[in-house]
Order: C-alpha cells, then sequence, then structure tokens
C-alpha cells in the first residue's frame, strides 16, 4: 500500500480523503491556494504545498503546478476529489508519465466517459437505454436554435465536459435556446476549460437516480445499490438519499447491470457513477458517467458499510475487489442534506463572508442511528467567491426512512450556522415537506414547491404554541437573571410577573397570544387563554444561542438571538421575531406605527458577492419586463439579472470587470 498520497483538491472532499487516508495509516499531503493558506484540509494534512493565487485557473486546475507539488512532496499517488481535475485525462496521463498512481480510472476511460457526447455513444454501442439527442459538437446559437428545434422542445443544453450542474440550461423556445446556449458555453469554459456542447430531450417529470459501481483492474465490477438524487435547484443537487423510495428490486437490478456493463466497456476501474434519468413509469435512461468520486458517495458508505475511498486506493494500488457482488447488502436509509452557502430569500444566490459561528451537531455513530458530517470548514473561517459555495455534506442513517428524516431534522434544528446566508432553513422546510416524506418528487421539485422562491415556513398553530410557551419561560429566566444583576430585590422570582402576552412575527404570523406562567423548580407550566396548559422543562441560559428544550415531554430545538423585548427564534424553516411583554406594553406596542421598508424599485441591486460579466443595456434605453440587463458570476456560476418591469435606464454604475458586494447599486432606473 501507498505510504504518501497528494490529494489534488481541497474543502470538504480533502478532509475526507484524508480521513480514510490517516485510518490506512497513509500520510497525507495537501495543496492549498492564497485563499485557502488557513483552510481545515491544510491543517489536517501531514504536509502542505503552496500551489497559487486564489482562482482555481490559477491554482487547482493548473496540473503543472500540481505536478510541481507531486514531484517536490514524493507522493506515491494523488487522489484528485471531485471537481477540479477530477476527470481531466491529461492530468491522470501526467501523473501515469511521472509514475505516480492517478486513484481513479485508467486515462482511457476518463477519455470515453468523461465527455459526454462519446459516453453516450459508447452506452448506446453497449446496449444501455439512453435519451434521444443530438451528440455532434454544435457551432453557435443559430445551430443551437436548429438542432432544438429537431429534437423538440423542451431541450437540455449540457457542457460536453461539464458536472455540478454548470454548463447546464433547460430550453423551452427558440430564445432560451440562444440564451442558453451562451450561458452553458461561457461557463463551461471558465469551469472546465472546455466549451463544447451538446444537446439532448429533457424529460418531463423526470427523477435523477444513479448507480454506485466499483472496479478493479482484474475485471471484476459490481455495484452499490443507487441515490436518489431528484432535489435540485440549478441542476445542482441539493437532498440526497439511498436507497431510492421510488425503486423496485427489479428496476434496481436493471440499472446496476447496464451500469456495471458499460463500466466494464471501457476497462473501468476505481469508484464510480453511472447517472440515469427515470421516468414515472421507472423506463430509465443513461444520462452520464462520472469518472469519479460523487459528493453524495456517504449515503451509499452508510448504507453498505463500504468505505468507498479505501476501496479507491486499493484499487489503485493493484488490489483486487474483496467485494462480489453478492456480498453487497443494502442496509436501513440514509439522507444527506448539502449546506450551501447560498441564501435561499435571494433566490439561492451565493454568499461570502466569515463564518462567525459554525458549531455542527454532535457525530453520531450507533447502532440505532447514525449523524455525519463531512465539512472542510471551520468557526471563524472564510467562505470564498473563487469556489463552490458548499460547506457541508450533513447526513443521517437510521433503520427506516421516516427515521432517518427525523433524525436529519433534529440535526438540522441543532446545527448552529452564522455570519453568511446559508440554506439551513431552506432543507428543514424540505424534510417537512409532505411530497418529500411521501418520496414522491421529481428533478421540478424546488421550482414546483416553491414558485415563487422560498420565503420561509409557515408553522402549524400547535408549533407556534410550543413557541411561544418556550419564549415565555426563556422570558421568565432571563428577566430573573436581570433582576440579579440589579440588585433592587431581594425576592427575584417574585419581581418577575406571571402574565405576558407572546407576540410571533413571521411569515403568516402576527397576532398576540396572552399566556399565565406558573414555574416550579422543575420548569413552568403555560398557560393560554383557551384553558390549554404547556409544560415546558429546559437548562437554558440567557446569551445561550441554542435553546434544547423539552415541551410537553418532546423535545424542541430553538436557534435564539436577543432583540429588543424578545427573541429572534428559528426553527424548522420558520425565522420568526418573538416578542413577551407585559400586557400594558403589549397594548402600547399595538400602536406603534408599522416601520416600511426603503423604496429600491428605481435601482437595480447586486444580489450576491460577484463579478459583472457583462452590461447588457446604455443609459436611455427603454427596457421591458423580464429583459436581460446585466450578468454577474459568483462561485463559477454565472446569473442574468432582468428587468421586473418596463423602465428607461437613468444611469450605468458598473461596467464588465467591477467586483461588488451585495446590494450595490449597478444600474439607476428614471
Amino acid at each position: 500500500m501507498f505510504t504518501k498520497i497528494l490529494i489534488a483538491n481541497r474543502g470538504e472532499i480533502a478532509c475526507r480523503v484524508i480521513k480514510t487516508a490517516h485510518k490506512m495509516g497513509i500520510k497525507t499531503v495537501a495543496i492549498y491556494s492564497d485563499a485557502d493558506r488557513e483552510a481545515l484540509h491544510v491543517k489536517m494534512a501531514d504536509e502542505a504545498i503552496h500551489i497559487g493565487p486564489s482562482p482555481a485557473n490559477q491554482s487547482y486546475i493548473v496540473i503543472e503546478r500540481v505536478m510541481d507539488a507531486v514531484r517536490q512532496s514524493g507522493a506515491q499517488a494523488v487522489h484528485p476529489g471531485y471537481g477540479f481535475l477530477s476527470e481531466n485525462a491529461r492530468f491522470a496521463q501526467a501523473l501515469a508519465t511521472e509514475g505516480v498512481a492517478f486513484v481513479g480510472p485508467p486515462v482511457g476511460a476518463i477519455e470515453k466517459m468523461g465527455d459526454k457526447i462519446t459516453s453516450k455513444k459508447i452506452a448506446q454501442d453497449a446496449g444501455v437505454s439512453t435519451v434521444p439527442g443530438y451528440l455532434g459538437e454544435i457551432g453557435d446559437a443559430d445551430e443551437a436554435v436548429k438542432i432544438s428545434n429537431q429534437v423538440g422542445y423542451p431541450v437540455m443544453i449540457k457542457a460536453s465536459a461539464g458536472g455540478g450542474g454548470k454548463g447546464m440550461r433547460v430550453a423551452w423556445n427558440d430564445a432560451q435556446a440562444r440564451e442558453g446556449f451562451q450561458s452553458s458555453k461561457n461557463e463551461a469554459a471558465s469551469s472546465f476549460g472546455d466549451d463544447r456542447l451538446f444537446i439532448e430531450k429533457f424529460i418531463t417529470r423526470p427523477r435523477h437516480i444513479e448507480i454506485q459501481v466499483l472496479c478493479d483492474s482484474h475485471g471484476n465490477g459490481i455495484y452499490l445499490g443507487e441515490r436518489e438524487c431528484s432535489i435540485q435547484r440549478r441542476n445542482q443537487k441539493v437532498v440526497e438519499e439511498a436507497p431510492s423510495p421510488f425503486l423496485d428490486e427489479t428496476t434496481r437490478r436493471a440499472m446496476g447491470e447496464q451500469a456495471v456493463m458499460l463500466a466494464k466497456a471501457v476497462d473501468y476501474a476505481s469508484a464510480g457513477t453511472v447517472e440515469f434519468i427515470v421516468d414515472g413509469e421507472r423506463n430509465f435512461y443513461f444520462l452520464e458517467m462520472n469518472t469519479r468520486l460523487q459528493v453524495e458517495h456517504p449515503v451509499t458508505e452508510l448504507i453498505t458499510g463500504v468505505d468507498l475511498v479505501e476501496q479507491m486506493l486499493r484499487v489503485a494500488n493493484g488490489e483486487e475487489l474483496s467485494i462480489a457482488q453478492d456480498d453487497v447488502k443494502l442496509n436501513g436509509w440514509a439522507i444527506e442534506n448539502r449546506l450551501y452557502a447560498e441564501d435561499p430569500y435571494r433566490g439561492f444566490l451565493p454568499s461570502i463572508g466569515r463564518l462567525t459561528r459554525y458549531r455542527p451537531p454532535v457525530e453520531i455513530a450507533e447502532k440505532s442511528h447514525v449523524v455525519r458530517n463531512d465539512t472542510g470548514v471551520f468557526e471563524g473561517g472564510e467562505i470564498s467567491m473563487y469556489y463552490d459555495p458548499m460547506i457541508a455534506k450533513l447526513c443521517t442513517w437510521a433503520p427506516t426512512r421516516a427515521q432517518a428524516i427525523e433524525h436529519m431534522r433534529h440535526a438540522l434544528d441543532g446545527f448552529e450556522m452564522e455570519g453568511i446566508g446559508h440554506n439551513l432553513p431552506f432543507l428543514s422546510a424540505v424534510m417537512d415537506h409532505p411530497v418529500f416524506i411521501s418520496g414522491d418528487m421529481t428533478t421540478a421539485f424546488i421550482e414546483e414547491q416553491y414558485p415563487d422562491g422560498f420565503q420561509g415556513v409557515e408553522l402549524p398553530d400547535a408549533a407556534l404554541r410550543r413557541i411561544a410557551a418556550s419564549a415565555a419561560a426563556m422570558h421568565r429566566v432571563a428577566e430573573i437573571r436581570r433582576t440579579r444583576v440589579s440588585g433592587r430585590m431581594d425576592n427575584h422570582e417574585r419581581r418577575v410577573g406571571t402574565k405576558w402576552v407572546v407576540t410571533i412575527h413571521g411569515l403568516g404570523q402576527g397576532q398576540g397570544m396572552a399566556v399565565t406562567i406558573d414555574a416550579d423548580r422543575g420548569g413552568s407550566n403555560v398557560s393560554f387563554e383557551d384553558g390549554t396548559v404547556i409544560r415546558v422543562t429546559s437548562d437554558w441560559t440567557p446569551g445561550d444561542q441554542l435553546a434544547v428544550l423539552t415541551v410537553d415531554d418532546e423535545m424542541l430545538m430553538l436557534k435564539v438571538g436577543k432583540i429588543s423585548g424578545g427573541f429572534r427564534i428559528r426553527s424548522r424553516g420558520a425565522d420568526m421575531k418573538v416578542h413577551v411583554r407585559t400586557p400594558r406594553q403589549a397594548e402600547l406596542a399595538a400602536l406603534m406605527p408599522e416601520k416600511l421598508p426603503p423604496d429600491t424599485s428605481k435601482f437595480l441591486l447586486c444580489p450576491m458577492p460577484g463579478l459583472i460579466v457583462k452590461v447588457d443595456v446604455e443609459a436611455g434605453d427603454e427596457v421591458q419586463e423580464g429583459q436581460a440587463l446585466c450578468t454577474v458570476e459568483a462561485m463559477k456560476m454565472e446569473n442574468i439579472l432582468r428587468a421586473e418591469k418596463k423602465g428607461v435606464v437613468a444611469k450605468i454604475n458598473a461596467i464588465a470587470g467591477d467586483s461588488l458586494a451585495v446590494d450595490d447599486v449597478i444600474l439607476e432606473f428614471e
């Protein structure tokens, strides 16, 4: 076995590979850019080598820089992780020339399967079911429109060398095909250095289900079940689970056997993933093969007990698989939630900044359930604009799907993260959504269930009462502490009143609830006007940002922040201001005028930190609703900003190449 490997990646996946390598007694070498000098993967590795400036195209994906680090370190093998150079045949060849093992498939397999056009042709020849489409190269937007009409709308425009949702657009008409062609081409060039595109039929009501394969260089190949990856936004996965709640054993076996057949057709050797689109009748079509480790590999590890990184290292070392197909047993259910530095309230646009608070739930590995958090960040660390916005992958496992979901809910409730916009509230909302709970979702889940974007969650009345009772009990504790600090009265508890009005301001809420608190040494009985009594116990103390309470014998976790006259409370995707006032204070508060937000309708504000790629209008131009105004790039994604209504451009405040912060004014309207 190797004694030293280099990880040609960063962040969460680099940390993941380091963990298994150390478990196997293998020393590790990290590489890092300027932006990653203090990164977690650098701290975890046995040694680290600087490879260049912050942009990936000047560091992590520059083959010669990585090769210099390999030579300098004396590493015997390189694990590429995912993204960056993981599916770059030239990199794998450079390692082979240097006599260094590539922890991945042979160069020929990467070339054949890494190119989506070639892979589809091979899949067709191998007898694998494929999606109708045009597999030749497309020269320009006019040709893209012509081909789209031949295939028939809707179509998917995709980067041949793409992955992770980059360089992909769905077009439903000629205008979208023309625009999508240019955006996909730009993203593909910047992300992969390869702007070739192809077009295929877009399957409506699809599910995205993939098969994990594992092959060695001795002709052995197996599949390790499937992963359901249907919940996506901008063609990038957000929630994954294994197994799929949709497949039956017959379909699973057919997909698995075809996946292995395809892998063997290209002499594949390593871990890899064959992705399929599956329609409502369980017809499946080959989508692509990822010749690398997938982001969502932990859910497969959790249901099979197989460490895929370890298997990749053993295969790269020339060993035969120690697992046969009959040895693969799917045990229980696993769910993965991807935590992104994206603001769900702003259309999931990227967010950057410092993690002022980062406290994941405690990892657990018990027979009853597992909580696993694969991450590459730490409290106080910086989320950079240069790389993918994923912060962590939170996973849970349990014997049943319902139990895995429930453990995930609690894990999300207890995950503390501050300083940046993030998608924790959205993930909590998904875990409680009836469509997800039913397992009957498609890749259109987000756009169908949140057509106007994610605005938060409106909690049911029973949940609001539990929160109101908890807030009242916490406020009482805070008031007792305040009177003790003031030192003005010996009997502090008598000084604090028993009657309060709790007002919850959030999505769909705003009414006050009068409550009476009867406290004892064990906790508080909170009575409502209709006679309902809720028992609240907790060891929460003022200043704690996570409150773990028992409410009527059920656990409730709340993220708590202090505001004037109450708390900011976040729970299960809801973000609320909860005021706890005396009856007289509540009476007076109701008379206060509501503060209106400023009018920004005459400005186009930058919705995220990013780089202006181009401005499509000039001062004096009349624009129509939906017209493209400019393009902003952040975290490797292009975002086209459009006019919300008809108007005339009065002033342009930014030009291509400008780097802007959130809410910077790009242009003004008359």
